[in-house]
């Protein structure tokens, strides 16, 4: 008599969409706490952005402004800024190349004025006058030290040599501008040239050396930093001219020495 009414009871609560209303309403709540979480990442996020262009801003009035204008817009001691992109500012300036002491043909690297922290502030503020290419992630970098060293070597040849020299000791261009050395560029440097075309340097964008091909380059030049001088003396690695030199004056005055002493030992 009373086990009756009790599986009825029993039948009554065991709905069957009853689950189905279980796992709904813990969907709902797994979404309302990530959109709390999101929107506090969101905003942490944006706080540190605006403080970063907040302080981008103080050193470009201090240290930019007086050549670049105080939009970016470029004066008649330097160029617009407006679409140069992060990625642009931070090639330069960490490189030394700015703030330019002096006009000269070319900007030379010398060691920086600002901390990474300033560089990267500085980055930031430029980027708010229009797009430009960003800082390359770490990921977009790191991707050379698994790339196809001989395909990079290729594509070095055919994109780069022509300027750097197939050593990558660099050359000499024309009106007094030069194609730097390699040797002391990083990866993060490297592809930052690439995406911008500092100084004479053509745009390699995306569009005509993917992502991929970036990273092979970069490999090669690893390599050549790593083995450096694979065929003996690097004799400045200015190739053939001073190779050829090298041959005339130490491997001709080698054979005549021989000559003169091989007729003195017969008389």
């Amino acid at each position: 008599m009373i086990k009756r009414p009790f599986a009825a009871a029993m039948a009554r609560r065991r709905h069957p969409l009853a689950p189905l209303l279980v796992i709904v309403v813990a969907l709902l709540g797994i979404a309302a706490v990530y959109a709390v979480v999101n929107a506090a990442t969101a905003k942490a996020a944006t706080s540190a952005s605006e403080t970063m262009v907040t302080k981008g801003s103080k050193l470009f009035a201090e240290g930019c402004a007086s050549c670049h204008g105080l939009n970016a817009e470029g004066s008649s001691d330097g160029p617009s800024l407006v679409g140069a992109g992060a990625a642009s500012v931070h090639f330069q300036v960490a490189t030394g190349r700015m703030p330019l002491a002096a006009p000269g043909a070319q900007a030379m690297r010398k060691p920086p004025i600002y901390t990474e922290e300033e560089i990267q502030a500085l980055a930031a503020y430029v980027a708010t006058f229009g797009p430009g290419p960003a800082i390359p992630s770490a990921a977009q970098i790191d991707g050379w030290k698994t790339a196809d060293i001989a395909r990079g070597g290729e594509l070095f040849r055919v994109n780069c040599a022509q300027c750097h020299h197939a050593a990558g000791s660099g050359g000499a261009l024309t009106n007094g501008k030069y194609a730097p050395s390699l040797m002391k560029a990083s990866p993060l440097e490297i592809y930052e040239a690439m995406l911008t075309g500092p100084q004479s340097m053509p745009v390699f964008g995306d569009a005509s050396l993917p992502m991929e091909e970036k990273q092979q380059i970069i490999a090669y030049i690893e390599e050549m930093k790593r083995n450096n001088n694979p065929g003996g003396l690097s004799l400045g690695r200015l190739g053939p001219v001073t190779e050829g030199l090298f041959i005339w004056t130490i491997g001709l005055g080698a054979v005549i020495a021989a000559a003169v002493w091989i007729g003195a030992k017969v008389r």
